[in-house]
């Protein structure tokens, strides 16, 4: 009798434990919340994952299959890589993809030196001229890039740097918003432990490598992230300062796709979309969990 006990009561707390580990409606909120919440998240995956989808499949039409109009249909009856093959034949895709790529290195090594090294700079108080500099990184982004691309073309037309890439790179080598981002990061390390590190003898390059940078990992890699995508995708300023085509840059080289002299084929020029689009997804993919993960494990280690 007490073994049957014990036995019924072992079995009520094991059966007690799993409902507790099991998910729950209440968990999640109501019913009706849930649904909503699901819907919202679908509008939004369509109106950000659905334009690319659609280039894609309409890149896997054959010749025969329209592309817009009436009879257009969203998947391809017949797939064929044969879009992909014209980009390739038309245009040198692998020069345009080594011009963007040096601009990319060059980008993003100067972001995250620059941005890095000022947005600590930044985080520390009371040095003379701080709210200065403050001031004008915040006016610098009131004003659109479009005000200020003439002036930018002409300095880098003085320094002799028109079609040439480094030009491209130049104008853009720090941006405000990484600068104040990589400031945010810094300051939510405790004032308490760098003053123990200045205490066992650290110094400030010390301080600033083996304290600040492993604390702002996530801020570091949305800086990268960003960088490269902006500087990836980057078209109006590669078209003002670029000439020759062994200068140009993806985005723009695949641009002239949408010219008659290769008699203009929306498949092509959706398949040139799709190609300039796989860098950035990879990039994503191999980089979203430290991402998420440095942006959700908080500030200091400890």
């Amino acid at each position: 009798m007490t073994t049957a006990t014990a036995t019924a009561t072992s079995t009520a707390t094991e059966t007690a434990r799993r409902r507790r580990l099991l998910p729950r409606w209440r968990d999640y909120g109501r019913p009706r919340e849930l649904v909503v919440r699901y819907l919202l998240l679908l509008f939004v995956l369509g109106i950000t994952v659905g334009p690319l989808v659609w280039q894609l499949l309409a890149s896997l039409k054959s010749t025969g299959e329209d592309v817009f109009g009436a009879n257009a249909s969203l998947f391809p009856h017949e797939p064929t890589l044969r879009a992909y093959r014209a980009v390739f034949d038309q245009v040198p895709v692998a020069t345009y993809i080594r011009n963007s790529m040096f601009v990319v290195v060059l980008s993003v090594g100067s972001q995250l030196l620059f941005s890095t090294t000022a947005g600590y700079m930044l985080s520390k108080p009371n040095w003379k001229g701080r709210k200065a500099v403050w001031v004008v990184l915040i006016a610098s982004m009131m004003f659109p890039f479009e005000s200020i691309m003439v002036s930018l073309f002409l300095s880098i037309r003085d320094l002799g740097l028109v079609d040439n890439l480094v030009g491209v790179w130049l104008p853009g080598f720090v941006g405000a918003i990484n600068v104040l981002l990589m400031r945010a990061a810094f300051m939510a390390v405790p004032r308490e432990i760098e003053d123990s590190a200045m205490l066992d003898g650290a110094g400030e390059w010390q301080r600033f490598r083996y304290l600040y940078l492993p604390s702002a990992w996530g801020a570091i890699l949305v800086v990268t992230i960003n960088t490269f995508i902006s500087a990836w995708d980057d078209f109006l300023w590669p078209l003002i300062v670029l000439r020759s085509e062994e200068h140009m840059t993806l985005t723009l080289g695949l641009s002239r796709l949408q010219s008659s002299s290769f008699g203009y084929d929306q498949r092509v020029v959706m398949a040139g979309s799709v190609i300039s689009v796989i860098p950035v997804l990879v990039l994503f993919v191999i980089t979203q969990r430290w991402f998420y993960k440095g942006v959700s494990s908080g500030a200091v280690k400890l």
